[in-house]
């Protein structure tokens, strides 16, 4: 088993959030309506290269993510096109209610600019300090690789871990 965990980029006992993430309240601010944030976060739909999050209006993206149980962020990663994959990406901790005309008054938690390695999947480590007790995270994706209208996102995925040892099932008794 160790073998195959250390042959990863992701390390430390990190998880894949996905099965902390309070769905009812995820958002996404400028998606397309046949291009939904799901396409992009969701098991399944995020494996099918076929299924894209897409920008609406411009190529901005708002997307909040708040989980069902407080967690620590150790990395992030954002699949897309050369062309119009996303390229800078703020992540905000426990950031709530933000829009479009206040995602600049604070500043971020962590700033990631994408490489192409990242884009096919290579895992961005954020500032661990800073996302160490997170409720919430939300990601402003703020252009994309080439200046295009529309940014299009495959895949996102976050790693991390939640906290102690026995409350691991918090959460399991409102299913």
């Amino acid at each position: 088993m160790s073998t195959a965990e250390s042959a990863t980029a992701i390390n430390r006992n990190q998880v894949d959030l996905l099965d902390f993430i309070d769905w009812s309240g995820v958002e996404c601010l400028n998606q397309s309506s046949s291009h939904p944030l799901p396409n992009a976060l969701k098991q399944g739909y995020r494996e099918d290269e076929g299924l894209n999050l897409e920008s609406d209006a411009d190529e901005q993206l708002l997307i909040y993510i708040p989980f069902t149980q407080v967690i620590k962020l150790h990395s992030i990663v954002v699949m897309g096109s050369e062309e119009d994959g996303p390229k800078t990406v703020k992540l905000f901790a426990n950031r709530e209610h933000m829009g479009f005309s206040n995602v600049s008054d604070f500043p971020p938690s962590d700033t990631v600019v994408l490489s192409q390695d990242n884009l096919k999947g290579k895992p961005v480590v954020v500032k661990y300090v800073k996302f160490q007790n997170v409720r919430s995270l939300t990601i402003f994706i703020e252009d994309n690789q080439s200046g295009l209208e529309i940014t299009k996102v495959q895949k996102i995925a976050l790693y991390g871990s939640t906290y102690g040892g026995n409350d691991g099932h918090e959460g399991v008794e409102e299913d």
